[in-house]
């Protein structure tokens, strides 16, 4: 643990990253404590304010304070883009590890059927989700969930082609053990270390997706502070105060930046050879 601390804190994305994610889980945390007014509240002569001493991040078009609603956005956003990289992770992880270890016919047709959807782009296999579930926050985590599980699911057979040949792997067979105590006690912790790599970068796509789906009105619904449904309510009015885009805009572009730097890291840290 201290060698892969060491060479994690060595690189500069990871001190960057850590600094950054410090910030970020804070804000999820604290959010709502720190914001000086309520979300939802209207001030009515106030509207599309920039920065100030009442607003220090300028109001939008009915007046709310937008640092309130990125403060409280913030649990929103990046609570969901998590949630929705995990579904993708664990289902495509163990889509994974059952076309890997089985092999044969099985693995031709979960691999067919992965190729297909990875064929579709994720922003429009979400659409055609969220079509079919109808639109809100929820259905969109579902849909970025299972637009990222082909992706995590070929991830996860190339490491269980590499680790079914093991030694370990072999002895389990051996002594009898089932196909799916394998799988689970043997295959798959020795295959957490490259999916965890991978979401977390996807984390970023994961939060990109959200708040497009958000813009478009698919995603999160008004009042709520996403930070995708802030810019597309704000857009109307961005040549009367592009604050009111900029700071979500920015809020999105911060945790994307820290979550790909934070798995950049990991991947490097993680890597023997370093």
């Amino acid at each position: 643990m201290s060698d892969f601390t060491s060479r994690f804190f060595r690189q500069p994305q990871g001190i960057v990253s850590a600094v950054l994610l410090t910030i970020l889980i804070v804000e999820v945390a604290l959010g709502p404590l720190l914001a000086p007014y309520d979300p939802e509240t209207f001030h009515v002569k106030s509207r599309l304010l920039g920065p100030s001493p009442d607003f220090f991040l300028g109001t939008d078009q009915f007046g709310r304070d937008i640092l309130s609603r990125i403060l409280w956005g913030a649990r929103t956003t990046i609570l969901l883009s998590l949630i929705a990289t995990l579904i993708g992770a664990v289902a495509g992880g163990i889509l994974g590890i059952i076309s890997g270890y089985l092999g044969g016919r099985i693995d031709e047709l979960v691999m067919r059927f992965v190729d297909a959807l990875m064929a579709i782009p994720s922003l429009l296999f979400a659409l055609l989700i969220i079509t079919v579930l109808g639109p809100s926050g929820i259905n969109a985590v579902i849909a970025i969930g299972i637009a990222f599980s082909p992706g995590m699911a070929r991830i996860a057979r190339s490491v269980t082609l590499s680790v079914k040949t093991s030694d370990y792997v072999s002895a389990a067979v051996a002594r009898g053990e089932s196909t799916m105590w394998i799988m689970s006690r043997e295959i798959a912790p020795n295959m957490l270390a490259p999916v965890i790599i991978e979401a977390t970068i996807r984390v970023a796509f994961a939060i990109m997706l959200l708040a497009t789906l958000s813009f478009l009105g698919l995603g999160s619904q008004p009042p709520s502070p996403e930070w995708g449904l802030m810019i597309s309510e704000g857009r109307a009015f961005m040549f009367r105060n592009a604050w009111a885009i900029f700071w979500p805009g920015l809020s999105i572009a911060i945790v994307a930046i820290t979550f790909n730097l934070l798995g950049d890291a990991l991947r490097d840290a993680l890597n023997p050879k370093n």
